[in-house]
């Protein structure tokens, strides 16, 4: 490993290629052999892609002497596995997809590619994003650094173990009812779902398309609005993405917060709550109101219905989106099918993990003539409730507050037994999703050793305000500096 050491923020990092303390090739390779020699503890990867990422790298460097680089110039990023990535396999940690190299990239991705991001590899999930703590990944669990004993949360596990174990500098991830800010809080991180619609979700293998949302996750909320920037984009080959001019999201980072109104929701700290995490997330809020903010407690009566309107709505949607899985086109196939329904239900049977196959059963159950109404436009209706609490609230305050998750990262194999139990790990973060609004978690002290998360809930495409809240509170506190002992270095 070299011995020369690297500052592990984007902000540093940028500003020591740019001085000529480093190049990017040096820098790259620093991640390379991290990864080499430091990832069978942690399984936070898929795949590695070192030849692509020195070629990249190099590139870079050419771009940075020439002197009008973008500021991801020269940065070595990593994917989560359901971001296309032309000739490089997309796996979506299933088998389904295990022998998958898709044709083009997604619009993210070629995204980071203009703004000379390097790419080290792609990232460790739950299967096709179905996951609380990264368990059903087809290639086994990626871990947490503060403890490898304990999940790093999920679906985008892998992408929150790299960052904290200093695998990557900042990853890609995606949230559809909490699968960036639950790892982010797991392991100590900031983590950042935008708007629906602020990011492209062309070329991310779907789950639940009305509610997937492409994120980041970072050491900082400064790195956090330096890869959002990259990140969002109105995509005309997305349906659901909305043309809309995109702010510099680093530009009102040192905004002050006197008269800030942050909204406390009383449904947040009821019964469920590990009382060391509500401890910190009080304590988080004390800190605010040192910052000129003031706390205003509000109420989302919804809130109790979020989970299960949620397990109605996306695997309805699951359904639907994996049944293009078939054995025919591409993907898993069986081996020697009889006929055309054996080929059918065989390559699913096989290509399939146990939670995936539940969330096609249950959301095929909710579609079904005769429990249509019943189940999944109840549910919708639930929906349009949870978002009118929201907008209610939003008249009264500018953000809303309170922990990411009930409790710190539980132990392997803890919740694998009990759905519900695993299910409830996103109460707080499910109702984002469900009306579509931007959300983050940024670290705000410890559990039991292990870090907490304080999640930050904006109005509609006001990222750049929540940034610059996070980012306010990350310059008087210092829990995103915190790093697990092992991966220090």
């Amino acid at each position: 490993m070299h011995t020369k050491t690297f500052p592990n923020t984007i902000a540093e990092l940028a500003a020591g290629l740019r001085a000529g303390e480093f190049t990017s090739v040096e820098l790259t390779q620093h991640y390379l052999d991290r990864i080499q020699q430091l990832d069978s503890q942690y399984n936070s990867f898929i795949t590695v892609t070192p030849e692509l990422a020195l070629q990249q790298a190099a590139a870079a460097d050419t771009r940075l002497a020439a002197g009008d680089a973008p500021l991801l110039c020269g940065i070595p990023i990593a994917h989560k596995d359901l971001f296309c990535t032309a000739g490089i396999k997309t796996s979506c940690g299933s088998k389904m997809l295990d022998n998958f190299v898709p044709p083009y990239s997604a619009t993210i991705v070629e995204n980071y590619q203009r703004d000379g991001a390097v790419m080290l590899g792609k990232l460790n999930m739950d299967e096709f994003a179905m996951g609380s703590s990264n368990e059903n990944s087809f290639y086994g669990p990626a871990k947490n650094p503060w403890d490898t004993e304990r999940v790093p949360g999920g679906s985008s596990g892998g992408s929150a173990a790299a960052v904290a174990a200093q695998l990557a500098v900042a990853t890609t991830a995606s949230d559809t009812g909490g699968s960036i800010r639950q790892p982010a809080s797991l392991c100590g991180l900031t983590g950042i779902k935008p708007t629906y619609g602020r990011a492209s979700r062309y070329g991310m293998v779907a789950f639940a398309s009305s509610l997937d949302q492409a994120g980041v996750i970072t050491r900082s909320a400064e790195d956090a609005a330096i890869m959002l920037n990259t990140l969002a984009s109105y995509d005309p080959k997305d349906s659901t993405s909305i043309d809309r001019e995109v702010p510099d999201y680093t530009t009102d980072l040192g905004d002050d917060l006197n008269g800030l109104k942050i909204g406390v929701p009383k449904e947040y700290f009821e019964a469920g709550l590990d009382a060391d995490t509500e401890k910190a997330v009080r304590n988080a809020l004390a800190e605010y109101e040192k910052l000129g903010a003031e706390l205003v407690e509000i109420t989302l009566p919804h809130t109790h219905l979020a989970v299960p309107a949620y397990y109605v709505i996306a695997p309805a949607e699951a359904s639907a989106n994996l049944s293009r899985f078939d054995g025919v086109r591409y993907g898993y196939r069986c081996e020697d099918p009889q006929d055309l329904m054996d080929l059918y239900t065989r390559s699913r049977a096989e290509g399939f993990g146990q939670e995936v196959k539940q969330r096609i059963m249950v959301g095929a159950y909710a579609l079904s003539a005769g429990y249509y109404d019943a189940y999944y436009k109840k549910a919708q209706q639930v929906r349009r409730l949870i978002k009118k609490d929201f907008v209610d609230a939003f008249e009264k305050v500018d953000v809303i507050m309170g922990p990411t998750c009930p409790n710190p990262a539980f132990k392997l194999g803890e919740k694998t037994a009990d759905p519900v139990a695993m299910y409830l790990e996103d109460i707080y973060t499910i109702s984002t999703n469900l009306a579509g609004l931007p959300g983050m978690s940024i670290p705000a002290g410890f559990s039991s050793g292990l870090p907490v998360g304080l999640q930050i809930t904006g109005n509609y495409f006001d990222e750049a305000h929540m940034l610059n809240i996070a980012h306010r509170f990350q310059q008087v506190t210092d829990w995103h500096k915190q790093m697990p002992a092992e991966v220090q270095s």
